[in-house]
């Protein structure tokens, strides 16, 4: 269609197809699913929510998902501070220092010899590097619970077993092949001329890595954080069994706190408490989502 324009000449109109309208049956369907899917992984965290701020009198009757009429936070108080957790009464506060002494060493320094060895397994090969490269991999697919007898007579034999720091030995050394994997096909897919002609200008190792690699690789550092932390975080088999009661990181605790079997059983605290334990991967996954995305399509999970 044309339309003149003050004698000047036409102007053509709008080319195209119609305007699709928004409210199709297809987009009912797909939305419609997607909202159902969503109310059904939301759900149990909207009881576990409503049910930690309400009192066990209102609990008793029955009606788990209404919200609460006489609200209080005395059972996020009694979890974080006063529940008990076989002989201690501390409730989940010493467990979240523990874990929190478990997590940040071992994140710092995994993720340090990670990207360093990733780095040189894609950037500076040499002879072996194929195999050394294999077998991290496979080191990657080994099950735990093949590792709990050597791992336990190997951190008794250096004196580290019960403590904090023979969890971060367990903890950095299985969250070595998953990172390397990560880091070496991060960095296999930063363009090749960049390294060469960093070598051309004569930068060496370190000059490379800290100087080119590093300020391009916040996506895929954000990636294996998150994954770190995660696994850290939620571990429960390496907690229970490597540390001893005193520093038994916030996973154990819950246990400990949600199957006591002395008294009433407490729902409210066991809800407040389960949401405080899963407080810190959250925030994570909140704060950097955008990032984790990033590292994953940038090249995280390329060959």
């Amino acid at each position: 269609m044309k339309e003149r324009t003050g004698g000047v000449g036409y102007l053509e109109g709008p080319r195209g197809g119609r305007p699709r309208r928004v409210l199709t049956a297809h987009n009912v369907v797909l939305y419609g699913t997607l909202l159902v899917i969503a109310a059904y992984f939301l759900l149990p965290l909207w009881v576990m929510l409503v049910t930690s701020f309400k009192t066990m009198d209102e609990i008793r009757q029955g009606n788990i998902f209404a919200p609460p009429t006489e609200f209080t936070i005395f059972p996020w108080i009694k979890a974080w501070a006063q529940a008990c957790t076989g002989i201690n009464c501390d409730g989940l506060s010493r467990g979240f220092w523990n874990s929190v002494y478990i997590l940040v060493p071992s994140v710092v320094v995994s993720i340090a010899v990670a990207s360093v060895s990733g780095y040189t397994l894609a950037n500076w090969r040499f002879k072996g590097s194929e195999a050394i490269f294999t077998i991290l991999i496979l080191g990657a697919f080994i099950p735990y619970q093949v590792m709990i007898y050597p791992i336990a007579i190997l951190l008794g034999k250096v004196g580290l077993f019960g403590s904090l720091w023979g969890l971060v030995v367990v903890h950095t050394i299985f969250g070595m092949p998953l990172n390397v994997l990560l880091f070496r096909n991060y960095f296999s897919s930063v363009p090749e001329e960049l390294f060469k002609a960093a070598r051309v200008d004569g930068a060496g190792f370190w000059g490379i890595f800290f100087r080119i690699m590093l300020p391009m690789s916040l996506p895929i550092f954000v990636v294996s954080m998150i994954i770190q932390i995660t696994g850290i975080w939620n571990d429960f088999l390496f907690g229970v069994i490597y540390t001893s009661n005193e520093r038994y990181p916030m996973t154990v605790q819950l246990n400990n706190i949600v199957n006591s079997v002395q008294g009433t059983k407490e729902y409210n605290v066991n809800m407040a408490a389960t949401l405080l334990t899963g407080l810190v991967p959250l925030a994570v996954y909140f704060a950097s989502g955008k990032l984790f995305v990033r590292g994953i399509a940038a090249g995280a999970v390329k060959g």
